[in-house]
């Protein structure tokens, strides 16, 4: 079973940036996380940060995969693109957030994929990505 993840824009840069939102662990540790809980509960998990839109939705178009999550990032708010292309693969996803995004500005708790997506995990920190591993587990072998 094969999980594509995509880490949004700038989230290459956690550890570093605003740390009281997004906490201190990297985008490398949150990956480790994320492949030992995969090969633990026999996921094949592909991980990929992209800043721009444009290569977001080639790899969501490229549908190699069985399930996505996605943190779109700051694409949340403004990417109808993206959106299309989730819609398009017509693959089970899952949205993720590290902080919660209807705690935060007003801007920030519309999504354009929250609709599509089978479900929604948002402020639980680098947990969000593992919550959704467990979720598209369960998910894609109910189908």
């Amino acid at each position: 079973m094969k999980v594509l993840i995509i880490h949004g824009p700038n989230l290459n840069l956690l550890g570093k940036r605003e740390k009281d939102i997004y906490g201190a662990k990297t985008l490398k540790d949150i990956n480790k996380d994320i492949s030992s809980l995969a090969s633990d509960i026999g996921l094949d998990v592909k991980a990929v940060q992209l800043n721009s839109e444009g290569e977001i939705i080639d790899v969501i178009q490229k549908g190699d995969y069985d399930a996505l999550i996605i943190n779109p990032a700051a694409y949340t708010h403004t990417s109808i693109a993206i959106r299309d292309a989730i819609l398009a693969v017509g693959k089970p996803c899952i949205e993720v957030h590290l902080s919660n995004i209807y705690k935060r500005e007003k801007f920030r708790k519309k999504s354009f994929i929250a609709d599509i997506a089978v479900g929604q995990i948002s402020g639980f920190g680098p947990e969000s990505y593992l919550l959704a591993l467990r979720a598209v587990k369960s998910i894609v072998t109910k189908q």
